[in-house]
Order: structure tokens, then sequence, then C-alpha cells
């Protein structure tokens, strides 16, 4: 598949959330044709982000969600129809991350007997169909860490993969230069009958890497500092990248109001000597932890009583500072109109934008 062949690789995008996937796809040159999502709040924050930040970029193209239905709902006909009127084009793509509750290490760990989980059977069903040049899915690694949910998947990808050559990886954030330890599964597969595929087997595709961040081992490869007193003056390893500092995310008080979604966090119901026992760094907390400001953060995950502290201040982090853990740009801006627990669970839904960038860049080296 060459470029003179297509100038850009058409994308559809299911369970779209906020749009970082996609954002992280249109920046490695592909382009978002049709896109699905259920939550009516999230497809009107994904209209505003997605649709500012292109207009940063001098792209003028309205970003909408095509489909508000559940997938179980829509058929690949349907999908099709929608995405294609003028008939499939030569060349296109699926990307996706079904919603990951049943399969979190945190969660109930319902597994594919949950509707949830089940949504993962549905999407690959809509990939047989509709027969893309390549796949992409992604999701936490509790579909592979616990042993019955990867028997299951693993069950469910051989019909795939009558038509389709497969591979996956476990990847972390932090490999791509974002401050978070967010490991995520991606699963990434391309038709055999491409003319790229000739020959090719098991391992043939190379999951991408930051030459920067190359060491796997980034989490022992550093001394990351300990929890310390709140109130204190923590030194900074120098040997640290700087971007991989919570630092580099937080908003100074002076720009709260120029920065778009930087002063919208949530009021404290707790007492000024509660917060300040709590400790700089200390994360490990069932819920108000207390980010280090020259550690990353851990997972970014802001529903139910998930909190996150600001390193030195008695406030929790903002909307802009979370969108800033992703790795999503200043550019990508979000509505007032919609509440801000709505605004936080779509961030921590989300995919690091820097990381499905570079696996958008890998995809389409691999087809070029």
């Amino acid at each position: 598949m060459s470029n003179k062949q297509q100038k850009k690789i058409q994308i559809l995008s299911f369970f779209s959330g906020g749009g970082f996937m996609d954002l992280g796809f249109e920046e490695a040159g592909f382009e978002i044709i049709w896109s699905n999502e259920l939550d009516k709040d999230f497809a009107a924050l994904h209209s505003s982000g997605v649709t500012s930040y292109r207009k940063s970029k001098g792209n003028g193209k309205h970003a909408e969600i095509f489909n508000t239905n559940s997938i179980n709902d829509v058929s690949a006909e349907q999908i099709s129809f929608e995405a294609f009127p003028d008939g499939k084009p030569a060349h296109f793509g699926i990307i996706g991350g079904p919603p990951c509750q049943d399969f979190s290490l945190n969660g109930k760990q319902k597994g594919f007997k949950g509707n949830r989980g089940q949504l993962t059977v549905t999407y690959l069903e809509r990939i047989k169909a509709l027969q893309p040049d390549f796949f992409v899915l992604e999701n936490v690694t509790g579909l592979f860490r616990i042993k019955s949910n990867k028997e299951y998947f693993f069950n469910l990808l051989k019909d795939i993969q009558k038509d389709y050559i497969t591979d996956d990886a476990i990847l972390n954030s932090l490999s791509f230069g974002v401050p978070q330890s967010r490991e995520r599964v991606f699963v990434v597969g391309f038709k055999k009958s491409l003319p790229v595929m000739n020959n090719q087997e098991q391992d043939y595709f190379k999951f991408p890497f930051f030459e920067t961040f190359r060491n796997d081992k980034v989490l022992k490869r550093y001394q990351w500092p300990m929890a310390e007193d709140f109130g204190g003056n923590p030194k900074k390893n120098e040997k640290i990248p700087e971007e991989l500092c919570v630092e580099s995310c937080l908003v100074a008080d002076v720009d709260l109001r120029s920065i778009p979604n930087a002063d919208e966090f949530f009021p404290f119901k707790v007492s000024e000597d509660k917060l300040n026992s709590i400790k700089e760094g200390e994360t490990n907390r069932p819920s108000f932890k207390r980010l280090h400001r020259f550690r990353y953060s851990p997972t970014a995950c802001y529903g139910n009583n998930e909190v996150h502290l600001h390193p030195y201040k008695n406030r929790r982090i903002s909307v802009r500072e979370a969108l800033r853990i992703q790795g999503v740009p200043d550019e990508y801006i979000l509505p007032k109109t919609v509440s801000m627990t709505k605004k936080f669970k779509l961030i921590g839904n989300g995919v690091p934008v820097p990381m499905a960038q570079a696996v958008a860049e890998a995809i389409k080296k691999f087809l070029t």
C-alpha cells in the first residue's frame, strides 16, 4: 500500500469516547471518517475537544460522533452504509477500545459474562464482517492477566485469525513520554491478503517505543522520589526526564483562568487537617492520592471515590491537568456545559494520545 495509492488511510473508530485514540491516529496521518459512542455527553465532549484541536492545526473539519447507538444494535451493513455511502474505499482500518470494566483487576471481574465484556465479542464480530485492512483493539491488562479472560479472548481470536495475522503487546504510557504509569493491552491484526503480508509470520509487526524511553523497565530505570510531608520542598533527581514528572502537567495559579479547563476542579468536603496529613507522593491509598511533583502519576482514573490531589496545593487536580497527564494537548478544549463528573470520567477512560500516536505510526510504517 503506497502513498501514491492513497494519501490518507480512512479509519472507523468504535467506542470513541473523547477521541484520544482518534487524535493519535490523525496525528499519524490517518483520517477518521466514522465514529461511534453510546454516551451522549461523551459525544458532546468529543465533538468540542477534537474540533477545537483540529482548528488549532488549521483543519476546519467539524468532529462529530456519527453513531450514538450500542454496537450491539448496529449491524455491519449499517456501519458500512454510514461510513461508505459511495462504496468501500480501497483501504481502511478499524480502531477501538471496548469498555474495560468487566476485565479490570480492580473491578468485579465479570469478564466475558458481563454485559460490557460482551461488547468485545461484538467488536470482533464487526471486524470480521467489515473486513478492514487492519484493526486495533485496546483494553486493560486484566484481559490478559486473568487466565479465564485470556483463554476466552484467544479462542475468539481464532475466528479472526482465519483472515488476519494478529500480534499483541502490553504497553505502558510512561514509555511514550507520558507522566503516568498506565499499562494497556494492544492487539493489532493485518489482513493476510495484503501484499505487505507476503511470507509474514507471528511477531512480524514491531510494536513502537520512543528512543528516549526505550528501556522497558522505565519504572525501575530511575530512582523515583519517595513520599514526603506535605508542604516540603523536594529536590528533583536530575536524571529523571521532565516529561515523566507530574510537575510538567501542573497549571500555575496565575494561569488558572487563562488556560481552558484549568480552573475546573471539585471542591473538598474534608477538613484541611486531614488534607495536610496526606504526604506528597502518597499514592498507595484507596482514595485521596496526593501526586508527587517529581514522579509520574498512577493510572488516571477519576471515577467513584478515586481522588487525585495536587502535589503541593490543597486542591484536586483540574480537568486541564488531568488531560495533560493523558498526553492531551491544551488545544483540546472541553465545554463548560457538561459536568465535571462526566469530564473526569471521559479522561480516565481514554488512551494517552502519544501512546495511540506511536501505535498508529508503527502501523503506517508497516503498511507503507
